[in-house]
Protein backbone atom coordinates (compact mmCIF):
# COMPACT_ATOMS: atom_id res chain seq x y z
CA UNK A 1 0.00 0.00 0.00
CA UNK A 2 2.81 2.42 0.92
CA UNK A 3 4.56 1.90 -2.40
CA UNK A 4 1.29 2.30 -4.28
CA UNK A 5 0.42 5.47 -2.43
CA UNK A 6 3.89 6.83 -3.06
CA UNK A 7 3.25 6.41 -6.75
CA UNK A 8 0.10 8.49 -6.43
CA UNK A 9 2.02 11.25 -4.63
CA UNK A 10 4.73 11.38 -7.25
CA UNK A 11 2.05 11.85 -9.89
CA UNK A 12 -0.33 14.13 -8.05
CA UNK A 13 1.30 15.95 -5.11
CA UNK A 14 3.13 19.20 -5.72
CA UNK A 15 4.66 20.01 -2.35
CA UNK A 16 6.12 18.20 0.60
CA UNK A 17 3.33 19.60 2.74
CA UNK A 18 0.67 18.10 0.47
CA UNK A 19 2.45 14.77 0.52
CA UNK A 20 2.68 14.79 4.29
CA UNK A 21 -0.99 15.64 4.62
CA UNK A 22 -1.93 12.84 2.22
CA UNK A 23 0.17 10.30 4.10
CA UNK A 24 -1.38 11.46 7.35
CA UNK A 25 -4.86 11.05 5.89
CA UNK A 26 -4.08 7.54 4.68
CA UNK A 27 -2.58 6.60 8.05
CA UNK A 28 -5.68 7.90 9.76
CA UNK A 29 -7.78 5.68 7.49
CA UNK A 30 -6.18 2.64 9.05
CA UNK A 31 -6.91 3.69 12.64
CA UNK A 32 -10.17 3.24 14.58
CA UNK A 33 -12.31 6.31 14.93
CA UNK A 34 -11.04 8.17 11.87
CA UNK A 35 -13.51 10.33 9.99
CA UNK A 36 -13.79 11.95 6.56
CA UNK A 37 -10.69 13.81 5.36
CA UNK A 38 -10.48 17.11 3.46
CA UNK A 39 -10.79 15.29 0.17
CA UNK A 40 -14.17 13.75 1.04
CA UNK A 41 -12.70 10.26 1.58
CA UNK A 42 -14.08 8.25 4.45
CA UNK A 43 -11.22 7.08 6.62
CA UNK A 44 -12.87 5.43 9.61
CA UNK A 45 -11.33 2.00 10.06
CA UNK A 46 -13.19 0.14 12.73
CA UNK A 47 -13.23 -3.23 11.03
CA UNK A 48 -15.70 -4.72 13.47
CA UNK A 49 -19.31 -5.26 12.46
CA UNK A 50 -21.42 -2.19 13.13
CA UNK A 51 -23.69 -2.29 16.16
CA UNK A 52 -26.44 -1.49 13.69
CA UNK A 53 -25.90 -4.80 11.92
CA UNK A 54 -28.12 -7.69 12.85
CA UNK A 55 -26.34 -10.16 15.09
CA UNK A 56 -25.18 -13.11 13.03
CA UNK A 57 -26.12 -11.37 9.77
CA UNK A 58 -23.32 -11.84 7.25
CA UNK A 59 -24.92 -9.70 4.53
CA UNK A 60 -24.85 -10.41 0.82
CA UNK A 61 -21.19 -11.43 0.84
CA UNK A 62 -21.04 -13.78 3.80
CA UNK A 63 -18.87 -11.16 5.47
CA UNK A 64 -16.10 -12.01 2.99
CA UNK A 65 -12.92 -9.92 2.73
CA UNK A 66 -12.91 -6.84 0.52
CA UNK A 67 -10.42 -4.38 -0.92
CA UNK A 68 -9.44 -1.58 1.44
CA UNK A 69 -7.57 0.66 -1.03
CA UNK A 70 -8.88 4.24 -1.02
CA UNK A 71 -9.44 6.36 -4.14
CA UNK A 72 -6.70 8.59 -5.56
CA UNK A 73 -6.70 12.10 -4.12
CA UNK A 74 -7.53 13.61 -7.51
CA UNK A 75 -9.40 12.34 -10.53
CA UNK A 76 -6.93 12.27 -13.45
CA UNK A 77 -7.76 13.35 -16.97
CA UNK A 78 -9.60 10.76 -19.04
CA UNK A 79 -7.42 8.25 -20.82
CA UNK A 80 -6.59 8.81 -24.51
CA UNK A 81 -9.27 7.51 -26.83
CA UNK A 82 -7.29 6.94 -30.04
CA UNK A 83 -7.42 3.19 -29.52
CA UNK A 84 -3.64 2.81 -29.43
CA UNK A 85 -2.43 4.70 -26.38
CA UNK A 86 -1.79 2.74 -23.22
CA UNK A 87 -3.68 3.46 -20.03
CA UNK A 88 -1.50 4.82 -17.23
CA UNK A 89 -1.72 3.21 -13.77
CA UNK A 90 -3.48 6.23 -12.27
CA UNK A 91 -5.93 6.44 -15.17
CA UNK A 92 -6.71 2.73 -14.95
CA UNK A 93 -7.32 3.04 -11.23
CA UNK A 94 -9.63 6.02 -11.63
CA UNK A 95 -11.50 4.77 -14.71
CA UNK A 96 -14.11 2.05 -14.94
CA UNK A 97 -13.94 -0.68 -17.63
CA UNK A 98 -16.48 -0.04 -20.37
CA UNK A 99 -18.66 -3.15 -20.04
CA UNK A 100 -18.65 -2.95 -16.25
CA UNK A 101 -19.65 0.73 -16.35
CA UNK A 102 -22.40 -0.09 -18.84
CA UNK A 103 -23.73 -2.76 -16.46
CA UNK A 104 -23.86 -0.32 -13.53
CA UNK A 105 -25.68 2.34 -15.53
CA UNK A 106 -28.12 -0.14 -17.02
CA UNK A 107 -28.95 -1.58 -13.60
CA UNK A 108 -29.48 1.88 -12.07
CA UNK A 109 -31.73 2.89 -14.97
CA UNK A 110 -33.83 -0.25 -14.52
CA UNK A 111 -34.16 0.37 -10.78
CA UNK A 112 -35.18 3.97 -11.46
CA UNK A 113 -38.18 2.57 -13.31
CA UNK A 114 -38.89 -0.38 -11.01
CA UNK A 115 -38.23 1.35 -7.68
CA UNK A 116 -38.01 5.12 -8.27
CA UNK A 117 -38.29 5.87 -4.55
CA UNK A 118 -34.98 4.09 -3.94
CA UNK A 119 -32.97 6.75 -5.85
CA UNK A 120 -30.13 4.34 -6.53
CA UNK A 121 -27.10 6.08 -8.12
CA UNK A 122 -25.01 3.98 -10.49
CA UNK A 123 -21.95 5.35 -8.69
CA UNK A 124 -22.95 3.32 -5.60
CA UNK A 125 -22.88 0.12 -7.64
CA UNK A 126 -19.48 1.18 -8.99
CA UNK A 127 -18.21 1.83 -5.46
CA UNK A 128 -19.31 -1.61 -4.26
CA UNK A 129 -17.92 -3.22 -7.40
CA UNK A 130 -14.56 -1.56 -6.77
CA UNK A 131 -14.41 -2.64 -3.14
CA UNK A 132 -15.68 -6.16 -3.81
CA UNK A 133 -13.72 -7.14 -6.92
CA UNK A 134 -11.73 -4.21 -8.27
CA UNK A 135 -14.37 -3.75 -11.00
CA UNK A 136 -14.40 -7.43 -12.01
CA UNK A 137 -10.59 -7.56 -11.80
CA UNK A 138 -10.04 -4.55 -14.00
CA UNK A 139 -12.81 -5.41 -16.46
CA UNK A 140 -11.86 -8.97 -17.36
CA UNK A 141 -15.25 -9.76 -18.87
CA UNK A 142 -16.51 -10.86 -22.24
CA UNK A 143 -19.05 -9.01 -24.37
CA UNK A 144 -21.93 -10.59 -22.43
CA UNK A 145 -20.45 -9.21 -19.20
CA UNK A 146 -19.37 -12.62 -17.86
CA UNK A 147 -16.00 -12.73 -16.12
CA UNK A 148 -13.31 -14.56 -18.10
CA UNK A 149 -12.70 -16.73 -15.02
CA UNK A 150 -14.69 -17.20 -11.83
CA UNK A 151 -14.17 -14.70 -9.03
CA UNK A 152 -14.24 -16.65 -5.78
CA UNK A 153 -13.73 -15.51 -2.24
CA UNK A 154 -12.03 -17.80 0.30
CA UNK A 155 -13.71 -20.91 1.58
CA UNK A 156 -16.05 -19.87 4.41
CA UNK A 157 -15.06 -22.75 6.66
CA UNK A 158 -14.89 -20.84 9.94
CA UNK A 159 -11.07 -20.75 9.89
CA UNK A 160 -10.64 -17.00 10.23
CA UNK A 161 -13.83 -16.45 8.27
CA UNK A 162 -17.54 -16.96 8.61
CA UNK A 163 -18.68 -20.59 8.83
CA UNK A 164 -21.18 -21.16 6.01
CA UNK A 165 -21.64 -24.75 4.96
CA UNK A 166 -22.50 -25.52 1.36
CA UNK A 167 -25.93 -24.30 0.21
CA UNK A 168 -25.68 -24.70 -3.58
CA UNK A 169 -24.16 -28.19 -3.92
CA UNK A 170 -21.12 -26.46 -5.41
CA UNK A 171 -23.06 -25.07 -8.38
CA UNK A 172 -21.54 -21.59 -8.14
CA UNK A 173 -18.34 -22.01 -6.14
CA UNK A 174 -17.40 -25.59 -7.02
CA UNK A 175 -17.29 -26.57 -3.33
CA UNK A 176 -19.78 -29.06 -1.89
CA UNK A 177 -18.49 -28.63 1.67
CA UNK A 178 -18.52 -24.88 2.25
CA UNK A 179 -19.72 -21.76 0.46
CA UNK A 180 -17.58 -18.97 -0.98
CA UNK A 181 -18.58 -15.52 -2.17
CA UNK A 182 -18.95 -15.54 -5.96
CA UNK A 183 -18.67 -13.06 -8.80
CA UNK A 184 -17.80 -9.40 -9.24
CA UNK A 185 -20.24 -8.34 -6.50
CA UNK A 186 -19.33 -11.28 -4.23
CA UNK A 187 -22.69 -12.85 -3.43
CA UNK A 188 -22.75 -15.98 -1.31
CA UNK A 189 -24.83 -18.70 -3.01
CA UNK A 190 -27.60 -18.68 -0.38
CA UNK A 191 -28.16 -14.94 -0.96
CA UNK A 192 -27.92 -15.25 -4.73
CA UNK A 193 -30.66 -17.89 -4.60
CA UNK A 194 -33.22 -15.17 -3.84
CA UNK A 195 -31.43 -11.97 -4.86
CA UNK A 196 -30.11 -13.10 -8.26
CA UNK A 197 -31.35 -11.29 -11.37
CA UNK A 198 -30.99 -11.63 -15.13
CA UNK A 199 -29.52 -8.27 -16.11
CA UNK A 200 -28.41 -9.00 -19.68
CA UNK A 201 -31.57 -10.75 -20.87
CA UNK A 202 -30.00 -14.13 -21.67
CA UNK A 203 -32.44 -16.03 -19.47
CA UNK A 204 -29.78 -16.98 -16.90
CA UNK A 205 -29.07 -15.52 -13.45
CA UNK A 206 -25.29 -15.79 -13.22
CA UNK A 207 -23.40 -14.24 -10.26
CA UNK A 208 -20.28 -14.18 -12.47
CA UNK A 209 -22.02 -11.91 -14.98
CA UNK A 210 -21.56 -8.23 -14.20
CA UNK A 211 -24.98 -7.29 -15.68
CA UNK A 212 -26.74 -9.90 -13.55
CA UNK A 213 -24.70 -9.11 -10.45
CA UNK A 214 -25.10 -5.33 -10.75
CA UNK A 215 -28.88 -5.60 -11.09
CA UNK A 216 -29.04 -8.03 -8.16
CA UNK A 217 -26.98 -5.61 -6.05
CA UNK A 218 -29.33 -2.78 -6.96
CA UNK A 219 -32.39 -4.75 -5.87
CA UNK A 220 -30.59 -5.87 -2.70
CA UNK A 221 -29.82 -2.24 -1.77
CA UNK A 222 -33.33 -1.05 -2.64
CA UNK A 223 -35.24 -3.44 -0.40
CA UNK A 224 -36.84 -2.51 2.93
CA UNK A 225 -38.19 0.71 1.42
CA UNK A 226 -34.80 2.41 1.67
CA UNK A 227 -34.31 5.77 -0.03
CA UNK A 228 -30.61 5.96 -0.87
CA UNK A 229 -30.71 9.74 -1.20
CA UNK A 230 -31.16 9.71 2.59
CA UNK A 231 -27.83 9.30 4.38
CA UNK A 232 -29.34 7.10 7.09
CA UNK A 233 -30.95 4.72 4.61
CA UNK A 234 -27.78 4.71 2.51
CA UNK A 235 -25.75 3.72 5.56
CA UNK A 236 -28.21 0.95 6.44
CA UNK A 237 -28.24 -0.42 2.90
CA UNK A 238 -24.45 -0.64 2.68
CA UNK A 239 -24.22 -2.18 6.15
CA UNK A 240 -26.71 -4.80 5.05
CA UNK A 241 -24.37 -5.74 2.21
CA UNK A 242 -21.39 -6.24 4.52
CA UNK A 243 -21.90 -5.47 8.25
CA UNK A 244 -18.59 -3.66 8.82
CA UNK A 245 -18.21 0.03 9.56
CA UNK A 246 -14.86 0.10 7.80
CA UNK A 247 -16.51 -1.48 4.75
CA UNK A 248 -19.20 1.22 4.74
CA UNK A 249 -16.63 4.00 4.96
CA UNK A 250 -14.53 2.52 2.17
CA UNK A 251 -17.59 2.22 -0.11
CA UNK A 252 -18.63 5.79 0.71
CA UNK A 253 -15.14 7.01 -0.19
CA UNK A 254 -15.40 5.49 -3.65
CA UNK A 255 -19.01 6.68 -4.03
CA UNK A 256 -17.93 10.26 -3.40
CA UNK A 257 -14.98 9.82 -5.74
CA UNK A 258 -17.08 8.50 -8.62
CA UNK A 259 -19.69 11.19 -8.09
CA UNK A 260 -17.02 13.80 -8.75
CA UNK A 261 -16.39 12.23 -12.13
CA UNK A 262 -14.86 9.19 -13.74
CA UNK A 263 -14.29 7.93 -17.25
CA UNK A 264 -14.59 4.80 -19.33
CA UNK A 265 -11.50 2.71 -20.01
CA UNK A 266 -11.14 -0.36 -22.25
CA UNK A 267 -12.09 -3.71 -20.75
CA UNK A 268 -9.19 -5.52 -19.15
CA UNK A 269 -7.05 -2.40 -18.56
CA UNK A 270 -8.20 -1.58 -15.04
CA UNK A 271 -6.00 -1.95 -11.96
CA UNK A 272 -6.79 -4.56 -9.34
CA UNK A 273 -6.48 -3.08 -5.82
CA UNK A 274 -3.50 -4.21 -3.77
CA UNK A 275 -4.81 -4.54 -0.21
CA UNK A 276 -7.52 -6.66 1.36
CA UNK A 277 -9.27 -6.47 4.69
CA UNK A 278 -7.92 -9.89 5.68
CA UNK A 279 -4.33 -8.80 5.16
CA UNK A 280 -4.04 -10.31 1.69
CA UNK A 281 -3.02 -8.48 -1.46
CA UNK A 282 -4.86 -7.97 -4.69
CA UNK A 283 -2.31 -8.94 -7.26
CA UNK A 284 -1.66 -5.60 -9.01
CA UNK A 285 -2.61 -4.90 -12.60
CA UNK A 286 -5.43 -6.81 -14.20
CA UNK A 287 -3.24 -7.37 -17.22
CA UNK A 288 -1.20 -9.84 -15.16
CA UNK A 289 -3.37 -12.92 -14.63
CA UNK A 290 -3.53 -14.27 -11.12
CA UNK A 291 -2.17 -17.70 -10.37
CA UNK A 292 -4.75 -20.51 -10.55
CA UNK A 293 -3.47 -21.69 -7.18
CA UNK A 294 -4.64 -18.47 -5.52
CA UNK A 295 -8.10 -17.89 -6.97
CA UNK A 296 -9.18 -15.58 -4.19
CA UNK A 297 -6.18 -13.29 -4.36
CA UNK A 298 -7.68 -10.76 -6.76
CA UNK A 299 -11.13 -10.95 -5.27
CA UNK A 300 -13.01 -9.49 -2.35
CA UNK A 301 -13.56 -11.56 0.75
CA UNK A 302 -14.21 -11.26 4.47
CA UNK A 303 -12.50 -9.51 7.39
CA UNK A 304 -11.23 -11.75 10.20
CA UNK A 305 -13.24 -11.95 13.38
CA UNK A 306 -11.68 -10.51 16.56
CA UNK A 307 -9.29 -13.05 18.06
CA UNK A 308 -9.29 -15.30 15.00
CA UNK A 309 -6.06 -15.93 13.13
CA UNK A 310 -5.52 -13.84 10.02
CA UNK A 311 -4.23 -15.54 6.89
CA UNK A 312 -0.53 -14.96 6.36
CA UNK A 313 0.06 -12.50 3.49
CA UNK A 314 1.96 -13.97 0.57
CA UNK A 315 5.66 -13.28 0.52
CA UNK A 316 6.68 -10.19 -1.43
CA UNK A 317 10.44 -10.93 -1.26
CA UNK A 318 11.90 -10.63 -4.77
CA UNK A 319 13.80 -13.65 -6.17
CA UNK A 320 17.61 -13.58 -5.82
CA UNK A 321 19.44 -11.66 -8.50
CA UNK A 322 20.05 -13.79 -11.54
CA UNK A 323 17.26 -16.23 -10.76
CA UNK A 324 15.37 -16.92 -14.00
CA UNK A 325 11.72 -16.05 -13.86
CA UNK A 326 8.94 -17.33 -16.06
CA UNK A 327 6.89 -14.50 -17.55
CA UNK A 328 3.16 -14.85 -17.05
CA UNK A 329 1.28 -16.14 -20.07
CA UNK A 330 -0.22 -13.51 -22.31
CA UNK A 331 -3.93 -13.06 -21.72
CA UNK A 332 -6.11 -14.56 -24.46
CA UNK A 333 -7.32 -12.25 -27.20
CA UNK A 334 -10.99 -11.55 -26.61
CA UNK A 335 -13.49 -10.95 -29.42
CA UNK A 336 -13.58 -7.28 -28.43
CA UNK A 337 -9.82 -6.96 -28.86
CA UNK A 338 -10.02 -8.46 -32.35
CA UNK A 339 -12.44 -5.81 -33.66
CA UNK A 340 -10.72 -3.42 -36.07
CA UNK A 341 -13.67 -1.21 -36.99
CA UNK A 342 -17.45 -0.89 -37.11
CA UNK A 343 -19.39 -0.24 -40.28
CA UNK A 344 -22.98 0.17 -41.40
CA UNK A 345 -24.72 -3.08 -42.25
CA UNK A 346 -27.27 -1.94 -44.80
CA UNK A 347 -29.35 0.41 -42.66
CA UNK A 348 -32.11 2.01 -44.74
CA UNK A 349 -33.00 5.70 -44.66
CA UNK A 350 -34.18 6.63 -41.17
CA UNK A 351 -37.26 8.86 -41.38
CA UNK A 352 -40.39 9.04 -39.26
CA UNK A 353 -43.29 11.38 -38.67
CA UNK A 354 -43.32 13.05 -35.26
CA UNK A 355 -44.78 10.71 -32.67
CA UNK A 356 -44.41 7.61 -34.84
CA UNK A 357 -41.98 4.71 -34.62
CA UNK A 358 -39.22 4.49 -37.21
CA UNK A 359 -39.95 1.57 -39.50
CA UNK A 360 -36.24 0.87 -40.10
CA UNK A 361 -33.71 -0.20 -37.45
CA UNK A 362 -30.01 0.52 -37.32
CA UNK A 363 -27.66 -2.39 -38.07
CA UNK A 364 -23.92 -2.20 -37.41
CA UNK A 365 -21.27 -4.77 -38.23
CA UNK A 366 -18.11 -5.37 -36.20
CA UNK A 367 -15.21 -6.51 -38.39
CA UNK A 368 -11.64 -7.56 -37.76
CA UNK A 369 -8.67 -6.30 -39.78
CA UNK A 370 -9.37 -8.93 -42.45
CA UNK A 371 -12.93 -7.69 -42.91
CA UNK A 372 -14.58 -10.70 -41.26
CA UNK A 373 -17.48 -10.24 -38.84
CA UNK A 374 -16.76 -10.59 -35.12
CA UNK A 375 -19.47 -12.28 -33.06
CA UNK A 376 -20.42 -11.74 -29.41
CA UNK A 377 -19.17 -8.20 -28.97
CA UNK A 378 -21.35 -5.49 -27.50
CA UNK A 379 -22.12 -2.32 -29.46
CA UNK A 380 -23.51 0.82 -27.88
CA UNK A 381 -25.94 3.05 -29.78
CA UNK A 382 -26.18 6.64 -28.50
CA UNK A 383 -28.66 9.31 -29.62
CA UNK A 384 -26.86 12.61 -30.12
CA UNK A 385 -28.40 16.02 -30.80
CA UNK A 386 -31.31 18.22 -29.80
CA UNK A 387 -34.14 15.71 -30.04
CA UNK A 388 -36.73 14.00 -27.88
CA UNK A 389 -36.52 10.83 -29.97
CA UNK A 390 -35.58 7.72 -28.02
CA UNK A 391 -35.12 3.98 -28.30
CA UNK A 392 -37.90 1.65 -27.20
CA UNK A 393 -38.45 2.22 -23.48
CA UNK A 394 -37.50 5.89 -23.61
CA UNK A 395 -33.74 5.32 -23.40
CA UNK A 396 -31.19 7.55 -25.12
CA UNK A 397 -28.54 4.80 -25.05
CA UNK A 398 -29.00 1.16 -26.00
CA UNK A 399 -26.68 -1.81 -26.38
CA UNK A 400 -26.86 -4.88 -28.58
CA UNK A 401 -24.74 -8.00 -29.05
CA UNK A 402 -23.38 -8.94 -32.46
CA UNK A 403 -24.66 -12.19 -33.97
CA UNK A 404 -22.63 -14.92 -35.64
CA UNK A 405 -22.12 -12.64 -38.66
CA UNK A 406 -20.87 -9.79 -36.51
CA UNK A 407 -24.05 -7.71 -36.91
CA UNK A 408 -25.81 -5.95 -34.04
CA UNK A 409 -29.26 -4.42 -34.49
CA UNK A 410 -30.29 -1.48 -32.34
CA UNK A 411 -33.74 -1.38 -30.73
CA UNK A 412 -36.45 0.47 -32.65
CA UNK A 413 -36.34 4.25 -32.57
CA UNK A 414 -39.40 6.24 -31.51
CA UNK A 415 -39.80 9.78 -32.84
CA UNK A 416 -40.78 12.54 -30.43
CA UNK A 417 -42.44 15.85 -31.23
CA UNK A 418 -39.22 17.71 -32.07
CA UNK A 419 -38.74 17.76 -35.85
CA UNK A 420 -35.42 17.82 -37.67
CA UNK A 421 -32.34 15.62 -37.91
CA UNK A 422 -30.36 13.95 -35.15
CA UNK A 423 -27.51 11.44 -34.98
CA UNK A 424 -27.23 7.91 -33.65
CA UNK A 425 -23.61 6.99 -32.94
CA UNK A 426 -22.39 3.38 -32.87
CA UNK A 427 -19.42 2.57 -30.64
CA UNK A 428 -17.77 -0.64 -29.47
CA UNK A 429 -17.99 -1.30 -25.73
CA UNK A 430 -14.60 -2.14 -24.29
CA UNK A 431 -12.38 -0.65 -26.98
CA UNK A 432 -12.12 2.50 -29.08
CA UNK A 433 -12.43 1.82 -32.81
CA UNK A 434 -13.80 3.69 -35.81
CA UNK A 435 -17.58 3.51 -35.95
CA UNK A 436 -20.38 4.96 -38.09
CA UNK A 437 -22.81 7.77 -37.36
CA UNK A 438 -26.39 7.44 -38.60
CA UNK A 439 -28.60 10.40 -39.47
CA UNK A 440 -32.26 10.12 -38.53
CA UNK A 441 -34.92 12.67 -39.46
CA UNK A 442 -38.23 13.46 -37.79
CA UNK A 443 -40.77 15.23 -39.99
CA UNK A 444 -43.87 17.11 -38.88
CA UNK A 445 -47.17 15.31 -38.46
CA UNK A 446 -49.25 15.37 -41.66
CA UNK A 447 -52.67 14.49 -43.01
CA UNK A 448 -53.66 13.49 -46.53
CA UNK A 449 -57.45 13.62 -46.12
CA UNK A 450 -59.93 16.06 -44.57
CA UNK A 451 -63.69 15.50 -44.33
CA UNK A 452 -66.55 17.24 -42.56
CA UNK A 453 -68.10 15.31 -39.72
CA UNK A 454 -71.61 16.55 -40.66
CA UNK A 455 -73.45 17.18 -43.91
CA UNK A 456 -75.72 19.88 -42.48
CA UNK A 457 -75.92 22.96 -44.72
CA UNK A 458 -74.17 25.99 -43.23
CA UNK A 459 -76.35 29.06 -43.62
CA UNK A 460 -76.68 32.47 -42.02
CA UNK A 461 -78.72 35.64 -42.42
CA UNK A 462 -76.95 38.96 -43.12
CA UNK A 463 -75.46 40.40 -39.95
CA UNK A 464 -76.16 37.18 -38.03
CA UNK A 465 -74.22 34.08 -37.00
CA UNK A 466 -74.11 30.53 -38.30
CA UNK A 467 -76.09 28.07 -36.26
CA UNK A 468 -73.63 25.22 -36.68
CA UNK A 469 -69.86 25.21 -36.13
CA UNK A 470 -67.56 23.71 -38.73
CA UNK A 471 -65.87 20.46 -37.63
CA UNK A 472 -63.51 18.38 -39.75
CA UNK A 473 -61.61 15.13 -39.30
CA UNK A 474 -58.05 14.54 -40.53
CA UNK A 475 -56.50 11.20 -41.47
CA UNK A 476 -53.25 9.94 -42.93
CA UNK A 477 -53.18 6.69 -44.89
CA UNK A 478 -56.62 5.91 -43.44
CA UNK A 479 -55.36 6.32 -39.86
CA UNK A 480 -56.27 9.12 -37.47
CA UNK A 481 -54.00 12.13 -37.99
CA UNK A 482 -53.66 13.64 -34.53
CA UNK A 483 -51.72 16.76 -33.54
CA UNK A 484 -51.55 17.94 -37.15
CA UNK A 485 -51.14 21.68 -37.77
CA UNK A 486 -53.97 23.30 -39.73
CA UNK A 487 -55.08 26.66 -41.15
CA UNK A 488 -58.60 27.95 -41.92
CA UNK A 489 -59.13 30.84 -44.36
CA UNK A 490 -62.24 32.46 -45.82
CA UNK A 491 -61.25 32.85 -49.46
CA UNK A 492 -62.82 34.70 -52.39
CA UNK A 493 -63.59 31.55 -54.37
CA UNK A 494 -62.43 28.03 -55.01
CA UNK A 495 -60.33 29.40 -57.87
CA UNK A 496 -59.02 32.45 -56.03
CA UNK A 497 -57.43 31.52 -52.71
CA UNK A 498 -56.80 35.07 -51.50
CA UNK A 499 -58.49 36.09 -48.29
CA UNK A 500 -61.98 37.53 -48.72
CA UNK A 501 -62.71 40.97 -47.31
CA UNK A 502 -66.44 40.55 -46.95
CA UNK A 503 -69.01 37.97 -45.99
CA UNK A 504 -68.48 35.40 -43.18
CA UNK A 505 -65.77 35.92 -40.56
CA UNK A 506 -64.40 34.75 -37.19
CA UNK A 507 -63.73 36.94 -34.15
CA UNK A 508 -60.49 37.21 -32.22
CA UNK A 509 -60.22 37.55 -28.44
CA UNK A 510 -60.98 41.26 -28.69
CA UNK A 511 -64.07 40.72 -30.85
CA UNK A 512 -62.38 41.99 -34.01
CA UNK A 513 -63.07 40.50 -37.43
CA UNK A 514 -60.63 37.72 -38.49
CA UNK A 515 -60.83 35.75 -41.73
CA UNK A 516 -57.69 33.58 -41.36
CA UNK A 517 -56.98 31.27 -38.41
CA UNK A 518 -53.47 29.84 -37.94
CA UNK A 519 -51.92 27.63 -35.24
CA UNK A 520 -54.81 25.18 -35.30
CA UNK A 521 -54.14 21.54 -34.35
CA UNK A 522 -56.21 18.39 -34.64
CA UNK A 523 -56.93 16.58 -31.38
CA UNK A 524 -56.12 13.00 -30.40
CA UNK A 525 -59.00 11.76 -32.56
CA UNK A 526 -57.92 13.83 -35.57
CA UNK A 527 -60.82 16.25 -35.05
CA UNK A 528 -60.69 20.02 -35.51
CA UNK A 529 -63.65 22.16 -34.45
CA UNK A 530 -63.52 25.75 -35.67
CA UNK A 531 -64.79 28.76 -33.66
CA UNK A 532 -68.17 30.41 -34.18
CA UNK A 533 -68.73 31.96 -37.63
CA UNK A 534 -70.46 35.30 -38.18
CA UNK A 535 -71.43 37.30 -41.27
CA UNK A 536 -71.64 40.90 -42.31
CA UNK A 537 -74.52 42.22 -44.44
CA UNK A 538 -73.16 40.78 -47.70
CA UNK A 539 -75.27 37.99 -49.11
CA UNK A 540 -74.12 35.20 -51.38
CA UNK A 541 -72.17 31.95 -51.39
CA UNK A 542 -68.70 31.88 -49.78
CA UNK A 543 -65.85 29.39 -49.34
CA UNK A 544 -64.01 28.40 -46.17
CA UNK A 545 -60.77 26.51 -46.99
CA UNK A 546 -59.15 24.28 -44.35
CA UNK A 547 -55.61 22.99 -45.02
CA UNK A 548 -53.22 20.82 -43.01
CA UNK A 549 -49.53 20.02 -42.96
CA UNK A 550 -49.05 17.37 -45.60
CA UNK A 551 -51.31 19.06 -48.11
CA UNK A 552 -54.81 17.89 -47.17
CA UNK A 553 -57.39 20.49 -48.24
CA UNK A 554 -61.14 20.82 -47.74
CA UNK A 555 -63.43 23.58 -49.09
CA UNK A 556 -66.59 24.22 -47.07
CA UNK A 557 -69.50 26.12 -48.63
CA UNK A 558 -71.15 28.89 -46.58
CA UNK A 559 -74.38 30.62 -47.58
CA UNK A 560 -75.58 34.03 -46.44
CA UNK A 561 -79.17 34.84 -47.47
CA UNK A 562 -82.04 36.95 -46.25
CA UNK A 563 -84.68 35.12 -44.32
CA UNK A 564 -87.69 34.10 -46.33
CA UNK A 565 -90.91 36.04 -45.52
CA UNK A 566 -94.58 35.12 -46.31
CA UNK A 567 -96.91 38.02 -47.28
CA UNK A 568 -100.42 38.06 -45.75
CA UNK A 569 -103.34 38.37 -48.28
CA UNK A 570 -105.04 41.83 -48.49
CA UNK A 571 -108.35 41.97 -46.66
CA UNK A 572 -111.43 41.86 -48.89
CA UNK A 573 -113.33 45.18 -49.20
CA UNK A 574 -116.47 45.22 -47.15
CA UNK A 575 -119.71 44.77 -49.01
CA UNK A 576 -121.67 47.96 -49.49
CA UNK A 577 -124.84 48.00 -47.81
Amino acid sequence: MAAQFGRRLRKGAVTTAVAAAAVAALSASQAPGATVDDHGRSTAADAQPSPDATAGDSGATGNSPYYTDLPPLNTPSPAPTDGTSTVSPVESEAGIPATVLDAYKKAAAELQGAKPGCNLPWQLLAAIGQVESGQARGGRVDADGTTTSKILGPQLDGNGFELIKDTDNGAYDGDTAYDSAVGPMQFIPSTWAWAGRDGNGDGVKDPNNVYDAALATGHYLCRNGWDLSDSGDLDSAILSYNPSRHYVNTVLSWLEYYRKGTHEIPDGTGTVPGNRSDGGTGGGSATSPSSPSTPSAPHPSKPSRPGSPSPTPPSTTPPPSGTPTTPPPAPPVTPTQSVDHLEDSGTAKLTAIAGDAFTEQISTKAENAAGKGVAKVRIRFTIVGDTDAAFTGGEKVATALTNSSGVATAPALQAGETTGAFTVRATLIGRTVTGPDYTATVTQRVADTLVRTSDTALTCTPGGQFADAVQVKASYKDAVADKVAATATLIKSADEATENDKGPYFKDADGKTVRTLTGLTTDADGLLKLPQLYSDDTTGTFVLRVTTAGGATLDVTLTVAAAETSESPSPSPSASS
